[in-house]
């Protein structure tokens, strides 16, 4: 006798159980959690770096995933920022890596903590992690075509935010192009063309970040 077993819908049950978890522990503490989201170096730690220092009225904390070093969360420290860092040999951060980390922010107390997910434009977007808000970070230089070709981040996303626009006209790119290709993706979430270097847009990001709840 044969039998079909559906294998897509049990991969990711696990990992959904722990989301579950993990979204009624940082709702129980209050904690807000915004899953930060790119491929490699679209710049979420520049943009933390920059973030973090304009929400005085926020207690913030970061987990960083990255494959190897500790970075990425030497630098947030070097801010004032509590973070810890989680290496792992895969292409994503799952829920169970998160519970666990953030169990060691006890003591923090964050009412806002980022996790800054492994760079890839892929596999993040399909762990849940218990997070309340999604973000993809997407380098202008990247290109106008990148959330077309991969619709599932963006399309997820709460907030997208093109970064390194100041580079755009260096790499023969149109931010009006940017824009409508992710509005085409993704037309429900709030955009925020910026440049983390020269700080051009950062404002109306960091007012959106600051607004964020538990939900």
């Amino acid at each position: 006798m044969t039998q079909k077993v559906a294998l897509n819908a049990p991969v990711l049950r696990k990992n959904d159980e722990f989301a579950a978890e993990n979204r009624a522990w940082f709702a129980a503490r209050r904690w807000t959690v915004i899953n930060l989201m790119s491929g490699p170096g679209a710049g979420k730690t520049t943009l933390l770096e920059k973030t973090l220092p304009r929400l005085a009225t926020r207690r913030c904390a970061v987990i960083e995933g990255d494959m190897q070093t500790d970075l990425d969360a030497s630098r947030i420290r070097a801010v004032g920022i509590a973070a810890h860092q989680i290496n792992v040999n895969s292409c994503h951060l799952d829920a169970r890596m998160v519970g666990e980390a953030a169990r060691t922010l006890i003591a923090v107390d964050p009412d806002l903590l980022f996790i800054e997910n492994i760079g890839n434009l892929v596999c993040p977007a399909a762990y849940d992690l218990g997070e309340a808000w999604r973000v993809t970070v997407f380098s202008a230089a990247e290109g106008s075509d990148k959330p077309r070709k991969y619709p599932k981040m963006f399309l997820q996303s709460d907030a997208v935010v093109i970064n390194k626009i100041d580079l755009a006209p260096y790499c023969d790119v149109s931010l009006e192009e940017l824009l409508e290709s992710v509005r085409a993706v993704s037309p429900r979430a709030a955009v925020f063309p910026l440049s983390s270097r020269t700080g051009e847009g950062l404002e109306a990001w960091v007012e959106w970040v600051a607004a964020r709840e538990v939900r």
